[in-house]
């Protein structure tokens, strides 16, 4: 599939998909100077990441792409240590959401962990006007079996109302071009994504068709402090500074 549509890593070389080769190069490495998406044989983890290139190719070509470019300017310093910058990109591609709508204040809830109010009182706006949509495949992998307390980092794009109307191949494509336009310019670190429950999503468990589901504080913690947030694309407005809460080792957030 990647072969006839043409698709590309972030160096412009054609994308490949094979099994890993036990050598000197990190899997982004690899991908940028060869084309080649290390993919290990009956492995949901790795299954996940191969559709997420193709859904999203060329936001994964510019996550590639940033990676290979934070990991020559750290060469050229001297410096080991993987950065803000890295991390982020990391957790984004493992654990990211985007989360596309044209009522930013509701966005602006979610920030700020008013749950009930985003996913129970105002629960038919938020119906109509926004789009989860899970970029992570670790995210994706997690899914398969989930468990109370998987969060996913969330980032939120405003769309007219037209996108809305789109086919799910035309609203990704519009999405596909803005979200590697963010990433090939942007300039963020692991605190600019939103930590978002991801069971708490309308339609990702039919628990949370029940209002006391967004009770549970162990999913739906209240922030502990607030603060400004940066302005990713102009989008962001507050970030809360606390996680919601994982079995330890199997949050992929």
């Amino acid at each position: 599939m990647a072969r006839e549509r043409g698709l590309v890593t972030g160096n412009g070389l054609p994308l490949r998909f094979v099994e890993p080769s036990g050598g000197p190069d990190g899997y982004e490495e690899r991908a940028f100077l060869s084309g080649e998406i290390a993919t290990r044989p009956d492995n949901r983890h790795d299954l996940f990441n191969a559709l997420i290139w193709l859904s999203w190719p060329l936001a994964k070509a510019a996550l590639n792409r940033r990676h290979h470019a934070a990991l020559s300017d750290a060469r050229c310093q001297g410096c080991t240590e993987r950065g803000a910058l890295r991390d982020a990109l990391t957790q984004f591609d493992e654990c990211g959401v985007v989360v596309a709508g044209t009522a930013p204040d509701l966005w602006r809830a979610l920030g700020e962990h008013r749950w009930r109010e985003v996913f129970v009182e105002r629960r038919d706006e938020l119906l109509h006007s926004t789009r989860f949509i899970v970029f992570g495949h670790a995210s994706h992998d997690a899914l398969a079996a989930p468990f109370i307390g998987l969060c996913g980092k969330a980032l939120f794009i405003e769309v007219d109302a037209a996108w809305l109307d789109q086919s799910q191949a035309q609203a990704l494509g519009r999405l596909d071009i803005r979200l590697a336009a963010l990433f090939d310019h942007g300039d963020f670190s692991p605190r600019d994504w939103q930590p978002l429950p991801l069971l708490g999503i309308p339609g990702a468990t039919v628990d949370n068709e029940q209002s006391d589901y967004y009770a549970d504080p162990r999913q739906f913690r209240p922030p502990r402090r607030m603060q400004s947030g940066s302005s990713l694309g102009n989008r962001w407005t507050r970030k809360c500074l606390e996680e919601s809460p994982g079995p330890a080792g199997r949050n992929a957030g």
